[in-house]
């Protein structure tokens, strides 16, 4: 069976094991399914998932000029603290921001490779956690808008990681540590203007269980520019990474906006 597309990031639905699927413009997949099968992947072009041109994709599934100009692609997308919608105040489009950034976002605690900080609109939990392969999350606080967001992970980014170790992520070397006895010890580091949010009674920890046959002890990154057609047979599915029993390992996110063929 063949399944050809632009691909973007994989959706999920939450379960035990995760739910992960590939949707294309006119079929989706199941990847649960194909534990255990042979999958061929081959890299057919580019499709800019905003302007739709065959244009080289630049990041995050953007062409370069859609990168440059397009109000999803601003700098506080990647840090929030740099949000300004809360003051009427532009970056690219004032009516775009507020609906992004004028919404309930939680910051919060993620075991992926260590404990990490980060933060996300509550419309997308667990979805986030999920996309960071996270093995457990507890939400910190929950506040209004993304800059009380991003000032507060600003403040617990001196004591924890935000970014995950995605190797070690991937190989399952995660340590054993309490969520909610990290979360009930670092209410002094909250700013003042957040400290109203934080409940320290409030602990809604998720584990989260992701379809993995086995874990690899070495990866290494599919990278379609360098390597057009792959094969192997599927061993596991980890946040938007798809683990092979050679281990090489294909991150979804990285390649949205590339076209390719699927054959199973």
């Amino acid at each position: 069976m063949t399944y050809e597309g632009v691909l973007t990031k994989m959706q999920t639905e939450m379960g035990n094991p995760i739910q992960y699927y590939l949707v294309f413009e006119s079929s989706f997949l199941n990847v649960n399914q194909l534990l255990g099968k042979k999958i061929d992947i081959s890299f057919q072009g580019y499709q800019c998932l905003n302007c739709g041109k065959k244009k080289k994709i630049f990041r995050q599934g953007f062409c370069y000029d859609c990168f440059m100009s397009s109000a999803s692609a601003g700098d506080w997308i990647m840090k929030p603290e740099l949000s300004t919608a809360h003051l009427d105040i532009e970056d690219r489009d004032l009516d775009y921001e507020k609906s992004v950034q004028l919404q309930p976002h939680i910051v919060y605690l993620a075991l992926s490779s260590e404990v990490k900080v980060g933060v996300t609109r509550k419309t997308q939990v667990p979805t986030r956690w999920i996309d960071q392969g996270a093995v457990q999350a507890i939400p910190v606080v929950e506040v209004p808008n993304r800059y009380l967001a991003g000032i507060t992970e600003v403040a617990l980014k001196d004591h924890y990681a935000d970014k995950t170790n995605w190797q070690k992520m991937l190989k399952g070397e995660i340590p054993q540590v309490d969520l909610i006895k990290e979360r009930a010890s670092l209410k002094y580091l909250i700013p003042k203007e957040v400290l109203e949010y934080y409940d320290v009674e409030k602990n809604d920890l998720y584990d989260l269980q992701f379809p993995i046959a086995q874990y690899p002890k070495k990866v290494t990154s599919l990278n379609l520019d360098k390597s057009p057609n792959y094969s192997g047979k599927l061993a596991g599915i980890k946040g938007q990474y798809l683990i092979f029993e050679d281990g090489t390992v294909f991150n979804i996110r990285t390649f949205e906006g590339y076209v390719v063929k699927i054959n199973i």
